[in-house]
């Protein structure tokens, strides 16, 4: 009897995942913790856990930062015609990731997916393997230079057209000392006119300041910022209506309780003139 075919893919996610680091907490495995998924690990919980017990507003930070990128996708494809996106420091795969929502829309929309972790790489490239228009690769966002001109990422994205840029949920792991704000204008400076920019982002707030120190012993750790300062990331664009408002504020979909309104996090869209 012949030995059955071995997956060279599911070879190397093996592999892969005999290399992760469980000794230190990760801030996309904690995100996923927060919105109630199973892909995390004893050492992520933990930290996770000491940061719900610190700033219980967590778990609603998460997921209006799940519902504002869905909102942000659906309007830049059906309502101004973006069919190709870059979704940078990505996250575990959730229901309606970026790809499913915008192919709702147009089945040709282009997605690339990046990220550091190599627990969402191998998630998102089982998701995506039999979807010949996404694409999910190793990337860190302190680089944006190498994101920019890896040749898979430019396989799928044409820079000479219209693209969205997503960084949602990510710009607030990147301290000041890497230069937030260079790196943004690098992202943008790559992109063509009338390409859109799209930001999330933790408020400093007295609802999640007590949080930070948790994240010192994570991958990552987390820098809060104030509204003007989010709002810069989005500096020489064109806001879309409403501006850099509150997550659930940016063009609610259904009415929201009066008690999820204010979670502190802004969310802003900005198009490249």
């Amino acid at each position: 009897m012949d030995a059955p075919e071995r997956d060279p893919v599911a070879g190397v996610q093996a592999a892969v995942l005999r290399q992760l680091d469980l000794s230190t907490p990760s801030v996309a495995r904690m995100y996923d913790y927060y919105l109630g998924g199973k892909d995390n690990f004893e050492v992520d919980r933990e930290c996770a856990d000491e940061v719900l017990r610190r700033a219980p507003l967590v778990p609603v930070v998460a997921q209006a930062n799940r519902d504002f990128l869905r909102r942000a996708v659906r309007y830049l494809a059906r309502e101004c015609g973006i069919r190709q996106f870059l979704d940078i420091g990505t996250g575990l795969p959730t229901q309606d990731n970026v790809h499913q929502v915008a192919q709702r829309v147009d089945p040709r929309v282009r997605v690339v997916y990046v990220d550091n972790d190599p627990l969402v790489l191998i998630h998102a490239q089982a998701l995506l393997a039999n979807n010949p228009n996404t694409l999910a690769l190793a990337g860190d966002l302190r680089q944006p230079w190498r994101i920019l001109d890896d040749p898979h990422v430019r396989g799928v994205i044409d820079f000479r057209e219209p693209v969205a840029v997503l960084l949602c949920g990510i710009l607030h792991f990147i301290p000041d000392h890497d230069d937030p704000y260079g790196i943004v204008a690098t992202l943008v400076h790559a992109m063509a006119p009338g390409s859109y920019l799209v930001v999330s982002h933790a408020e400093r707030h007295r609802d999640l300041t007590p949080a930070t120190g948790a994240y010192d012993r994570a991958s990552s750790p987390v820098v809060l910022r104030s509204l003007v300062e989010i709002a810069g990331f989005l500096n020489g664009l064109e806001w879309v209506e409403p501006g850099v408002v509150y997550l659930p504020l940016w063009r609610p979909d259904r009415p929201m309780p009066t008690d999820r309104l204010r979670v502190p996090a802004y969310g802003g869209v900005g198009r490249k003139p």
